[in-house]
C-alpha cells in the first residue's frame, strides 16, 4: 500500500513538463487494432490505465514494446477472442476496443466496463451507433456481444455528445462500407486528435472537433509515428497549483485553445497568464475573487477540472457556486475537503462554497482520479501534513505527479505503509 504525504506552506517556482493526454492516448492505442502495420507512439505517460490497455492488447496476441515514453505496436497477429474480463472491468476505456474489433473482425465480446465511480456512464450510445452500422447486439450475464458481416455507413444522432461513444463509432466507421455521419458528436480536443491519428494512417474523417463528423470508409490503414496532444487536464491541474499556492510557474506542453474554458475562468478569479506558444507562465500571486462554474461538454468548463477548481475556491474569500451537470456522483471529494475545514453545502448537483482563511492537513482519500488531484492541491497549502490514501486513482491519470511537484519546490513524497 502507498500514500502521498504533503506538507503545506511551500511556494512553487520553476517549470514543469506536461505529458501526452491520457484521454487521447487510450483511444489511439485502441485504434491501432485497425491497422496491421507498425505504429509508434511518442511522449506517452506510463500510467496505470495505459498499461492496462497495453496488457489487454498483448493478451490478444499483439506485438507491443514499451520503452521510456514510447510504445511500438503491431496488431497484425491480433486474434478475435473474448477480452480479459478483469482488465475490462478495471478500466472503462478498455471498452473502446469494441469499435475497432468490430470493424476488423465483425465480432467482439466484452465484459461490461468499469472505471471511477463518479456516476452513470452507460454504454447505450456506443451500442446505438454499432446497431446503426449494422451490428447485432446481445447483452447478458455481464457481457456485451456484437457481430456483423461487414459494417455499413449510416447517419447516427447521439442523444448526448458522449466522448467515448463518438470515439468508438468513429473507429468502427473508418473501415465500414460507405459514409457515416455522426451528429451531436462530442467536440473535445481528444476527438480531433483521434481523427488526426486515423487520417494520418489513411482514414477519411472530416469535421472532428465539431458537432458533425463525416467518415468515408476506406479499405486499409497504414503505419505511422505519432505524438498525441498534450494533457489539458494535467496542465490545468498545475495551473491551479500556482493559483492555490500564490505562486508563479511555467508550464511546458499546452494548447491554449484546448484550455480556454479553464484559463478564462481562472482569469476571472484573478490569475494572470502569459502564453508563449506551447508554454504558459501562470502567475497566481495576486488577489483572488470567487467565481461560479458549471461543468458542460467541451467547449464548456471540463468536469475533469471541477474538483481541482473547487479546491481553489474553498480558499477564496466570498461565495462560489459549482454546478456539476455531467456526473451525478462527482462531489465525493466534498466530504474530504470539509474534513480539512472547507465550508461546502451540497444541494443536488450544486455545491455552495464559502471561502475560508485556511485548511488543516489530515488523512483523506482520493475518492476518484481528479478528486485525488484536488487533495494534493489543498495539501500544498493546508497547515500541517496531509496524507492521501487510495492513490491508485491518482496513478490512473498522472505520471509521477509527486516528482513533478517536488521539481516545483513542493514538500511531497510517496511512502509505503
Amino acid at each position: 500500500m502507498e500514500k502521498i504525504v504533503v506538507k503545506g506552506g511551500k511556494k512553487l517556482s520553476g517549470e514543469v513538463n506536461i505529458s501526452a493526454a491520457k484521454n487521447s492516448v487510450l483511444p489511439i492505442i485502441a485504434a491501432t487494432i485497425l491497422s496491421k502495420e507498425n505504429i509508434e507512439l511518442e511522449n506517452i505517460p506510463m500510467l496505470e490505465d495505459v498499461l492496462v490497455i497495453c496488457n489487454l492488447l498483448s493478451g490478444l496476441n499483439c506485438d507491443l514494446e514499451i520503452m521510456d515514453e514510447k510504445i511500438k505496436i503491431n496488431t497484425s497477429k491480433l486474434i478475435p477472442v473474448d477480452a480479459n474480463s478483469e482488465l475490462i472491468r478495471k478500466m472503462r476505456a478498455s471498452f473502446l476496443i469494441m469499435g475497432p474489433m468490430l470493424a476488423r473482425f465483425g465480432y467482439c465480446k466484452l465484459s461490461l466496463p468499469g472505471g471511477c465511480n463518479i456516476g452513470s456512464r452507460p454504454i447505450d450510445l456506443h451500442l446505438k451507433g454499432f446497431k446503426a452500422l449494422g451490428a447485432e447486439i446481445n447483452i447478458g450475464h455481464g457481457y456485451v456481444e456484437a457481430k456483423v458481416d461487414r459494417l455499413k455507413g449510416n447517419r447516427i444522432y447521439l442523444d448526448f455528445p458522449s466522448v467515448g461513444a463518438t470515439e468508438n463509432i468513429i473507429m468502427a466507421a473508418v473501415l465500414a462500407e460507405g459514409t457515416t455521419i455522426i451528429e451531436n458528436a462530442a467536440e473535445e480536443p481528444e476527438i480531433w486528435d483521434l481523427a488526426e491519428f486515423l487520417n494520418s494512417m489513411g482514414a477519411n474523417i472530416v469535421g472532428a472537433g465539431t458537432g458533425k463528423i463525416t467518415i468515408e470508409g476506406v479499405d486499409h490503414l497504414g503505419g505511422i509515428k505519432y505524438q498525441p496532444i498534450y494533457d489539458r487536464i494535467e496542465a490545468g491541474t498545475f495551473m491551479i497549483s500556482a493559483a492555490i499556492t500564490n505562486s508563479r510557474i511555467k508550464i511546458n506542453g499546452i494548447n491554449g485553445e484546448h484550455l480556454r474554458p479553464l484559463i478564462e475562468k481562472l482569469k476571472e478569479c484573478g490569475i494572470n497568464f502569459e502564453e508563449l506558444g506551447e508554454s504558459v507562465i501562470v502567475d497566481g500571486t495576486g488577489p483572488k475573487k470567487p467565481v461560479d462554474i458549471k461543468t458542460l461538454p467541451y467547449p464548456g468548463f471540463p468536469t475533469d477540472m471541477q474538483p481541482q477548481m473547487m479546491s481553489l475556491l474553498c480558499l477564496i474569500e466570498g461565495s462560489s457556486i459549482v454546478t456539476e451537470t455531467i456526473f451525478e456522483n462527482r462531489f465525493m471529494h466534498v466530504a474530504e475537503l470539509t474534513r480539512m475545514g472547507a465550508k461546502i453545502k451540497i444541494d443536488g448537483r450544486t455545491a455552495f462554497i464559502e471561502g475560508v482563511n485556511k485548511l488543516t492537513g489530515c488523512e483523506v482519500k482520493a475518492t476518484d482520479l481528479r478528486a485525488g488531484a484536488a487533495m494534493i492541491l489543498v495539501g500544498l497549502v493546508a497547515e500541517g501534513t496531509t496524507e492521501i490514501g487510495d492513490i491508485y486513482h491518482i496513478d490512473r491519470g498522472y505520471q509521477d505527479i509527486e516528482k513533478k511537484f517536488r521539481g516545483l519546490g513542493a514538500d511531497i513524497e510517496r511512502i509505503k505503509y
